[in-house]
This record gives C-alpha cells, structure tokens and sequence, in this order.
C-alpha cells in the first residue's frame, strides 16, 4: 500500500554556482561523505548533487513531514547498487519515522537534462 509520494526539481544551475563560490559548509551540511566523494568523482558533479538534493526533498515531501521532526539532510543518503539503480538509505531520526510509521520500502527514481534535475520518491507501507 503506497504511503506517500514526493517529486522534486532542481535548477542544476544553483548546484554549478555553489560549486564555483565554493560552499563548502553547504554540501557538508546537506551530503554524506559518501554523497560528496562519489559526486566529486563526476565530470559535471553539480548534476548530481542536484539530483541527490531533490531525492531528499522528494523524501521528506513523500513522508508528509518535511524536513522536521529532528530529521536532517544526511539522514537521507542516496546510493546506488551494483547496477547503478538508486536507493534511499535512511539514518537517524529519518530512519526512525520510517519504522515508527510502519513504512517497510521506499522507491527512488532521479533524473537530469539540461538545467534541470528532478527525483520522485515512492514510500510504501
């Protein structure tokens, strides 16, 4: 049974800006490490931070909550599996509102052209 749905789109732009005025203390405060070096790694890395910051905002959204209740950015951590299909792995209090809602998946898919970037987040019970 689906419990909520989330959609989110991102101006890659603003990501390529932060990037360029170095932001540091941004991505430290919204991505995990993991996030930071798998998307450090990419020639137009700015693509996929969007892409990971819509997935979370596309969680908190699905969840009916927002980003509240103790939860934070890095609760919310993007990965992908040996095939590079994504997934939600949730930390802390995310992770906690997740089992204390009786949730037991989440579906995750992310996207990009051009300027944009965009993720829609499925959570089921």
């Amino acid at each position: 049974m689906i419990f909520g749905t989330g959609i989110d789109i991102v101006d890659i732009t603003r990501f390529e800006r932060f990037l360029a005025e170095g932001k540091d203390s941004l991505f430290q405060r919204v991505f995990t490490p993991a996030e930071i070096e798998y998307c450090g790694r990419k020639k137009r890395s700015a693509q996929h931070f969007a892409t990971r910051f819509a997935a979370k905002e596309a969680f908190f959204k699905a969840s009916g909550l927002g980003l509240r209740d103790g939860m934070s950015w890095k609760d919310v951590e993007v990965v992908r599996n040996d095939l590079g299909k994504p997934r939600l792995e949730l930390h802390g209090r995310a992770a906690a509102i997740f089992a204390e809602l009786g949730l037991k998946m989440s579906h995750t898919a992310l996207s990009h052209d051009g300027a944009y970037a965009v993720a829609m987040v499925v959570l089921e019970r």
